[in-house]
Order: C-alpha cells, then sequence, then structure tokens
C-alpha cells in the first residue's frame, strides 16, 4: 500500500494542476452518484478516496451549509490540495483527512450517504472497507460507488494506451489488480457489497460525455500527467518517437474534438445499496 500511496503522492501535483478540467469531465459522474446516494440539502456526506478534493467539494455546494462532507484520501499531497481548495472556495462545510477506506476518522452513524467515484478499484481490502462504509452510515443511509466499464467502451483511456501498447510492452493487469478496469465486468463489485452486508444492492452502466474545454494538444498534457502508468510507459520510449506517439494521439482524437474543446462518450458502472435498518 505504501508503494501505492508514494506513486500517487508523484501524481497529486498534476490532479491540482488540472483541477478545473477535470471537475468539468466528470461532472456527470458526480451528479449520478448524488441523485443515486439521495444526497439533498443539508446532508452528511463521506467522499472516499477523494484525490485533490472531487467529488466531495462539490457535493458541499450542493448540501449547502446546513450539511457537511468529509473527504478522506490516503494520499497526504492530495489531501492538503483539497483542503487549499476549499479555502480557496471558502466552503466550510468540507474538511478533509488522509485515512484508509478500511480505517474511516468517523464515529459510527455519522452520515446518511457515502461515495466513491474512480476508488474502490484502488482498495487494498475492499469487503473489509465496504463493511467500515456501514459503520459509520446511518441505519438506512446509502452508499453509491462509481467506477469505470470496460475499456474498450472508453476511448478516454484507450485512445492513448493503444497507441503507446505499440511502442511499449504492456502484458495485461492480473484479474484482481489494483487497476482502473478491476470492476469493469458486471457484477463484480456488486456481488463484494452483498458479501460485505450491504443490502438492496442494485448496479447501472451509466453513459455520459466527456466533456472538456482543451485543445487536443492540452489534452495530451493532461492525460499524460494525470496517468503515472503513462508517464512511466512514455519514459521508456525513446525521446525522438515520443513526437511520433504524440502525433498519432492527435490524430487519433479529431473525431472527438469540437469548436469548444473535446467531447467524447464514456461509460461506468453506478453501483448502490443501503445499511440494512
Amino acid at each position: 500500500m505504501q508503494e501505492a500511496i508514494s506513486r500517487w503522492s508523484e501524481t497529486a501535483p498534476y490532479w491540482e494542476k488540472h483541477r478545473a478540467v477535470i471537475r468539468e469531465m466528470f461532472a456527470p459522474v458526480t451528479q449520478a452518484l448524488i441523485e443515486a446516494a439521495h444526497i439533498r440539502r443539508g446532508s452528511a456526506v463521506l467522499d472516499i478516496a477523494t484525490g485533490p478534493g472531487e467529488p466531495a467539494l462539490a457535493i458541499a455546494e450542493f448540501v449547502g451549509n446546513e450539511g457537511k462532507v468529509l473527504g478522506i484520501d490516503p494520499v497526504p499531497e492530495m489531501v492538503e490540495a483539497a483542503c487549499r481548495e476549499a479555502d480557496r472556495q471558502g466552503l466550510r462545510n468540507a474538511r478533509f483527512a488522509v485515512a484508509q477506506a478500511d480505517t474511516l476518522p468517523a464515529d459510527a452513524h455519522s452520515f446518511e450517504a457515502i461515495v466513491s467515484r474512480f476508488g474502490v478499484m484502488f482498495f487494498p481490502a475492499p469487503v473489509e472497507a465496504i463493511q467500515e462504509m456501514l459503520r459509520v452510515l446511518k441505519p438506512s443511509g446509502r452508499i453509491a460507488l462509481a467506477v469505470w466499464y470496460f475499456a474498450e467502451r472508453n476511448p478516454f483511456h484507450y485512445l492513448l494506451s493503444r497507441v503507446v501498447e505499440h511502442y511499449v510492452e504492456s502484458p495485461p493487469a492480473a484479474p484482481d489488480a489494483p487497476d482502473a478496469f478491476r470492476y469493469a465486468a458486471p457484477g463484480k463489485l456488486r456481488t463484494i457489497l452483498s458479501k460485505a452486508g450491504v443490502a438492496a444492492v442494485s448496479e447501472q452502466v451509466f453513459q455520459f460525455s466527456i466533456r472538456a474545454s482543451v485543445s487536443l494538444e492540452q489534452f495530451w498534457t493532461l492525460r499524460t500527467e494525470m496517468s503515472e502508468r503513462l508517464r512511466n510507459k512514455l519514459k521508456t520510449i525513446p525521446r525522438d518517437q515520443i513526437g511520433e506517439v504524440k502525433r498519432e494521439v492527435i490524430n487519433s482524437l479529431r473525431e472527438y474534438s469540437a469548436h469548444n474543446g473535446i467531447t467524447m462518450p464514456a461509460e461506468v458502472l453506478i453501483v448502490t445499496g443501503a445499511k440494512p435498518s
């Protein structure tokens, strides 16, 4: 786990740098989680694996001053970035803490809702983490988790990876490795929630559009900086070939380019459930 935290620590400055675009791209997923978790004005919400503060900050705006949001992440640099942004926005109802998903810094029955956007795939002990979520949920409180659906349904991922794989050998990840697509298969994460004791578990494929107000060149920079895995692969490619890789990627992006940025289809799984009454 410490090795993973170190890798994400290196990535944290890039996620803070691209904060506004990342929030824009995944705003539909945030809204889907709000709806799936039945979050309302005044709700107390926990955001697990918040990164530099999303979707916690967007949810803090939604629940208003009557509500409260706690965002946790195991990476100190991510939490520091989240605190800076909360201060910048003047959001007094959002706070952040360095913590693991399976040891939450909260009392029992503290929250009406718990969400995680693209975080559960990296939990080292997912069943224990879900059980810990149930501990801090109020009776009948809801859990809503977003994970990536299959890679081939998400050009956000495959446009770069397919090009880079022509230059760098990329063996497939082990079936349960902490990877972006660990829970892409329908039913896999749903089964974990059921095993942990979550009631009324369901899942849906959520289709949306990723919109980014950036140029093709800026999108290349965004994606290569956001992903530690991509950054490391690019380091192994000879310098005189990087320009060729970049041109191939940008050419493949052109079909998604519009006058005001980039728009591409995306699919995630939203898996939900409730604490037994």
